[in-house]
C-alpha cells in the first residue's frame, strides 16, 4: 500500500474536541445528560415549526421546496428575519443585502472572521468561550489575544462575573482586527451590560475593528436587559451579529444560523460562506420562515413562544441551583441562557491517581460520569491553555431538561 499520506499541521494541531469526548462517554456509560446543551422535552420545540416542516413535504407542495434555494438565503426566511429585527436593531433591515443564513452559529462566526481578518491580525476573545472561536482565529492565520472573565470574590451570580478593564484595554494594539462578545454568554451565563458593551465599542471604534457579537442566547435574558451592539451609535456598520436557529427554536439538529451586519460586511462573509457551503438546506429556511411569521405577531403576548420558553427557564433553574446547593455545591446563578456554573474547588471526592494529571474539573467529571452517572462539562475546556489550571474548579450544567431528566438528576445528587 506504501507510505500512509501525511496530514495537515492543522489537523494534527486540533487536539481533542470536548464535545467529541463528552459524546463518547455520554454514549458509553449513559449517565443523566446535564452536560450538553441539548433539550430533551417534547414542548420545548414549538408545534408549529414542526407543522410547518411537514407541510413542506406534502403531496402539493411546490418542488422547489427541495431544490437548491438563494445563497445568502431563502428569500422567505430572509424577509421574515428582516420583519422581526428590525424593530430589535432598531433601523430598517434589508433582507436581501444585511442577512446571510448559515449552518448554524458556528458557520456564521467562521465566515464573519475570515471575511475581516488576514494573517498576522490580532482578535480579542473573552473567555471562557466557546471552543470554535479560537480554533478559527488560529485557523486563519491570526493570532488570539485572550482576556478573563472573572468572578468578584464571593459572587454567586453571574452578575458578579466581569472583565478588568486595563486588561481589555491592553489586548487592544495597531494589530487588532476584531473581538469576539457573546452575550448571554456560554459557558457563564453572563448578560454583558450596556456600560461593559460600550466600553468594547469605544475600543473597536477608536483602532478601527469588528465587533463580532454572538447572540445565540438571544432570546434567553432572564434577569437584564439584552444590549445589542449593532445599536449603540457609531457601531452598526462595525458590528456583525450571529444567530442561531437551534437556540432561538431549540432544534440544536437544524443547524440552521444567520448573520445579520451592514451590506459590505454581510457581502464579505457571503463570499466565504458561498466557497464552503453555498447553501443551507431549503425545507429547514421554509419552515422557519412560517414559524417567525406566526412568532413576530405575539412577540410581548402571553402566547409568545419565548415567554413561555423564559418562564419555564427561570423554574428548572430555580430546581437545578437548589438541587446543587443542597449538594453541598455552589452554582453561580446565571442571567442569562440555559447553562450554569458550579464551584466545585471544596469537592473533593476520591478520584483515581492515573487522572491527577488532568485539571480538577476535567477529573471530576469524568468520575461523575463513570462512577455517579452524572454528566457535566468540564469549565476550563472553554479558556486558553495559560488560563486553564487558574479557572479548573467548575462544572457546566444545562438545565433545558425534561422533569424525568431532572428527577434523575435530583437523584443522582444525592448520592455524592
Amino acid at each position: 500500500m506504501g507510505e500512509p499520506l501525511q496530514i495537515s499541521d492543522q489537523s494534527r494541531d486540533a487536539g481533542e474536541n470536548v464535545w467529541v469526548r463528552a459524546v463518547s462517554l455520554v454514549n458509553q456509560y449513559k449517565p443523566v445528560n446535564m452536560g450538553q446543551g441539548m433539550p430533551d422535552f417534547t414542548e420545548v420545540v414549538p408545534q408549529s415549526l414542526k407543522a410547518a416542516l411537514i407541510k413542506t413535504q406534502s403531496p402539493d407542495a411546490p418542488v422547489t421546496n427541495n431544490q437548491y434555494t438563494r445563497g445568502q438565503g431563502n428569500v422567505q426566511l430572509v424577509n421574515e428575519l428582516a420583519d422581526i429585527y428590525s424593530p430589535l436593531f432598531k433601523r430598517t433591515l434589508d433582507p436581501m443585502k444585511e442577512i446571510l443564513v448559515t449552518v448554524g452559529g458556528y458557520e456564521s462566526l467562521h465566515c464573519c472572521v475570515n471575511a475581516v481578518v488576514n494573517p498576522g491580525d490580532e482578535v480579542v476573545i473573552i473567555e471562557p468561550n466557546f471552543d470554535s472561536y479560537g480554533v478559527t482565529v488560529k485557523n486563519r492565520g491570526a493570532i488570539a489575544k485572550f482576556v478573563t472573565l472573572k468572578l468578584k470574590p464571593g459572587g454567586t451570580s453571574s452578575a458578579d462575573i466581569t472583565f478588568d478593564r486595563d486588561e481589555m484595554r491592553k489586548a487592544f494594539t495597531s494589530k487588532t482586527k476584531a473581538i469576539i462578545v457573546n452575550t448571554p454568554h456560554n459557558p457563564t451565563g453572563k448578560i454583558f451590560t450596556k456600560e461593559e458593551i460600550e466600553f468594547i465599542a469605544d475600543l473597536c471604534k477608536e483602532y478601527n475593528c469588528l465587533y463580532l457579537s454572538d447572540e445565540v442566547y438571544e432570546w434567553l435574558a432572564f434577569d437584564k436587559e439584552h444590549i445589542r451592539a449593532a445599536t449603540l451609535p457609531g457601531m452598526w456598520e462595525r458590528t456583525l451579529t450571529c444567530c442561531s436557529a437551534g437556540k432561538t427554536f431549540n432544534v440544536t439538529g437544524w443547524k440552521t444560523g444567520w448573520t445579520i451586519g451592514p451590506e459590505y460586511l454581510v457581502t464579505a462573509a457571503m463570499k466565504i460562506h458561498q466557497t464552503i457551503i453555498y447553501t443551507v438546506p431549503t425545507p429547514l429556511q421554509i419552515a422557519l420562515a412560517e414559524t417567525f411569521k406566526i412568532e413576530k405577531q405575539l412577540v410581548g403576548t402571553e402566547h409568545s413562544y419565548w415567554k413561555w420558553l423564559q418562564s419555564d427557564l427561570i423554574a428548572k433553574r430555580k430546581r437545578v441551583s437548589e438541587a446543587i446547593t443542597n449538594a453541598g455545591l455552589k452554582p453561580i446563578i446565571p442571567e442569562g441562557g440555559y447553562f450554569m456554573m458550579v464551584d466545585i474547588k471544596d469537592f473533593q471526592p476520591d478520584l483515581p491517581a492515573e487522572t491527577s494529571h488532568l485539571t480538577h474539573d476535567f477529573r471530576v467529571s469524568e468520575w461523575l460520569i463513570k462512577e455517579k452517572g452524572l454528566a457535566t462539562i468540564p469549565l476550563s475546556a472553554f479558556y486558553s491553555e495559560g488560563s486553564k489550571k487558574a479557572n479548573g474548579h467548575y462544572l457546566r450544567f444545562c438545565f433545558i431538561k425534561g422533569d424525568k431528566t431532572l428527577d434523575a438528576f435530583e437523584e443522582k445528587l444525592k448520592l455524592l
